[in-house]
């Protein structure tokens, strides 16, 4: 059915995002094309031929702005909480943030009197889940929403950036929003100002809040410096540590579905590794002898000193083949005795988890 805008209630236009480039191009489309897909209403009963949208406000947007008349809309016959719930389950085509539904979860509770329990069974998804994005619905100061509303700062920056600094100081959680949106900073940038005020004292958050677009110039001039060697090397070696113990973690789940060929070429890669990385290691015992200072003292006092410690520390070869044998390769080197003892952490999966490795230590 064909409806004219004044019959459109549009109340929960506050749940959606606006993305400017998708408008734009949406725009074009409607403007090339005409409207393809109807938007979806259901009936207010108690104010005749008012309808309340419950899906298709961008589309509703772009026509208004090519100045139709009206816009092609089809009626869903069922409660106004039962379609918004509806209309949420269906939406497969864009991925809605943590921070939209959770929008929807407290217009649900707060409008219809919804209990956890009632929205957790209503989207099929636990208690838990509700309640994370309801809090952090609660947590972000409404004003910070306005900007991902208007798509002035993205919903991932709002909520793994904005709503970690929010739980502890909320006034400087509206400052850095309001550097986002002046700025106009990418996900990097939003990122490295984040780090820099969760690290710093309260005097140097305030300098970097007072001064966010210079510091981020200074940062990226530090950074472009060049790495020392041993800062390289250091640098390296974590990650060989971070890519053995993702081995390792993978090993858990590969290991029940490899064939004898798989796991072959899978312990023959390991056995490599182990010998690069215990020739490496005997390298550094090596460059490590040459560069420690040589006595001259010929005291009898330095000798035995030189004796008792060698007593007590275990031989040189000893000791290369404990560094070869870190926890991460013994994990790999046993490739056949069983999943690793490792511990786990909680996934972050789910985007309404905020990381604990944000919070201020």
């Amino acid at each position: 059915m064909k409806l004219e805008f004044h019959q459109l209630d549009r109340r929960y236009e506050h749940l959606r995002v606006r993305n400017p480039e998708r408008q734009r191009r949406l725009l074009a489309s409607l403007a090339a094309s005409g409207q393809q897909t109807p938007i979806v209403v259901v009936a207010i009963s108690e104010k005749p031929d008012r309808y309340l949208v419950i899906d298709g406000y961008k589309r509703v947007a772009a026509l208004e702005q090519l100045a139709r008349d009206t816009v092609e809309a089809v009626v869903w016959e069922m409660s106004e909480a039962d379609a918004l719930v509806l209309d949420r389950s269906m939406r497969f085509s864009e991925q809605e943030t943590a921070l939209e539904q959770g929008w929807l979860l407290s217009e649900l509770e707060q409008r219809f009197g919804y209990r956890l329990e009632d929205l957790a069974r209503r989207f099929d998804r636990s208690v838990s889940w509700v309640s994370r994005r309801l809090a952090l619905v609660e947590q972000l100061p409404e004003a910070v929403q306005q900007r991902v509303r208007a798509g002035e700062i993205a919903a991932h920056v709002a909520m793994k950036y904005l709503a970690p600094v929010a739980r502890t100081n909320p006034k400087d959680c509206q400052r850095m929003a309001d550097a986002f949106s002046k700025y106009r900073f990418s996900s990097c940038q939003a990122g490295e100002l984040y780090a820099a005020w969760r690290d710093a004292s309260p005097s140097i958050r305030q300098r970097i809040l007072d001064s966010p677009e210079f510091f981020l110039k200074a940062h990226q001039q530090v950074s472009l410096q060049p790495s020392s060697p041993a800062e390289e090397l250091l640098r390296d070696l974590t990650m060989v540590v971070a890519i053995t113990n993702r081995a390792s973690r993978r090993l858990e789940r590969a290991a029940p579905l490899m064939g004898p060929s798989e796991f072959e070429a899978a312990q023959r890669k390991i056995e490599c590794a182990v010998r690069d990385l215990t020739h490496l290691a005997e390298r550094m015992a090596k460059e490590h002898e040459h560069v420690k200072p040589k006595s001259t003292s010929h005291d009898s006092g330095t000798a035995l000193s030189g004796s008792l410690q060698t007593r007590d520390r275990p031989r040189p070869e000893h000791i290369e083949i404990e560094r070869a044998q870190s926890p991460a390769i013994e994990v790999l080197g046993v490739a056949g005795a069983g999943p690793s003892r490792e511990s786990r952490s909680l996934p972050g999966s789910d985007p309404g988890v905020i990381s604990q490795s944000q919070r201020r230590r």
